[in-house]
C-alpha cells in the first residue's frame, strides 16, 4: 500500500533537508520525480541518488518565491513523465523577528512564500492529476502554526494559514484529489544547524521535546510517503504532527518585554 510504481511526483525545496529526503522515499517507493530548489549542484546530487535508485529524475533550478517558476514545475513533470500523481509543497520558511520589526512588507512576504507558493503549484497541478484519474498534495507545515511562541508571528501566522488552506483545500478538490498537510517539529536540517551546532541550546531543545531528541528528515520523509500513497486513500484534510510530541515552542528566543 505504501508503494507508487509508475507514479510522477513534484518536490519542491528538495535539494537538502526534508524535501531531499522526501524526494528519495518518493523515488524508493517508485515515483519519479521533478525537483526544484535554488542550488543545481544540491538537486544534481539528490537527482543522482534517484538515479542510483532505479528512477528518473529531472532538476530544475529555481526561485520558488516566483509563483510562475512554482506553477511551471507541474506542467514541465507533465511534459518530461505524461502525468502528475504527487506534490510535495515544502518549500517555505520565514526568519525569526520581534513583533515591532515585523513590517507588513515582512509579513506579506511570508505569507506569499509559504501559502500563495503552495497554491500557485497545487493549482497548476490539478488538471494534470485529474487527467491521471487522481492525486495527492502534501503541505509541509510546522508546529509554529498551532503553538505561540515570541518571535514567530510572521512565520507561525503564515503557517496557520497553510494548514488551514491544506483543510479548505481538500474540500474542494475531493473526491479525486487528495491534500493533507504535516506539521513539522524541530528537525535536525541545515536551517537549525545554527542553534543545533550550540550544545547548550540543543540540549535545552531536547529536554522540552517529550521524545527527547530533534527530528530527522527521513522521519519526515516517510509522513510523506504514507500521505503521497495508497496507504492514506482514505484520508484528506489531515494533519499529521511529526514534532516529537511537543505541545509548547522548544526554542526560546528570549526576546524581552517591551
Amino acid at each position: 500500500m505504501f508503494g507508487l510504481p509508475g507514479a510522477v511526483a513534484v518536490v519542491t525545496g528538495a535539494g537538502r533537508g526534508i524535501g531531499a529526503a522526501s524526494a528519495l522515499a518518493l523515488a524508493e517507493a517508485g515515483a519519479d520525480v521533478v525537483i526544484s530548489a535554488r542550488t543545481a549542484e544540491q538537486l544534481e546530487e539528490v537527482a543522482g541518488k534517484i538515479k542510483a535508485l532505479g528512477r528518473r529524475a529531472v532538476v530544475v533550478p529555481a526561485d520558488l518565491s516566483d509563483v510562475d517558476a512554482a506553477a511551471a514545475l507541474a506542467h514541465t513533470a507533465a511534459e518530461r513523465f505524461g502525468r502528475l500523481d504527487v506534490v510535495v509543497n515544502n518549500v517555505g520558511g520565514t526568519l525569526p523577528n520581534t513583533f515591532l520589526t515585523t513590517t507588513p512588507d515582512f509579513l506579506e512576504d511570508a505569507f506569499h512564500f509559504n501559502v500563495t507558493t503552495a497554491h500557485a503549484l497545487s493549482s497548476a497541478a490539478v488538471p494534470h492529476m485529474l487527467e491521471s484519474g487522481g492525486g495527492s498534495v502534501v503541505n509541509i507545515a510546522s508546529v509554529m502554526g498551532r503553538l505561540a511562541g515570541r518571535g514567530f508571528l510572521a512565520y507561525g501566522t503564515a503557517k496557520a494559514a497553510l494548514t488551514h488552506y491544506t483543510r479548505l483545500a481538500a474540500t474542494d478538490l475531493a473526491p479525486r484529489i487528495r491534500v493533507n498537510a504535516i506539521d513539522v517539529g524541530s528537525v535536525h536540517t541545515s536551517a537549525l544547524d545554527v542553534v543545533a551546532r550550540d550544545d547548550k541550546i540543543r540540549t535545552a531543545m531536547e529536554q522540552a521535546t517529550p521524545l527527547r531528541r530533534l527530528g530527522r528528515p527521513e522521519e519526515v520523509a516517510a509522513a510523506v510517503l504514507f500521505l503521497a500513497s495508497p496507504a492514506s486513500g482514505y484520508t484528506t484534510g489531515s494533519v499529521l504532527r511529526v514534532d516529537g510530541g511537543i505541545g509548547a515552542p522548544n526554542l526560546d528566543f528570549n526576546l524581552p518585554d517591551l
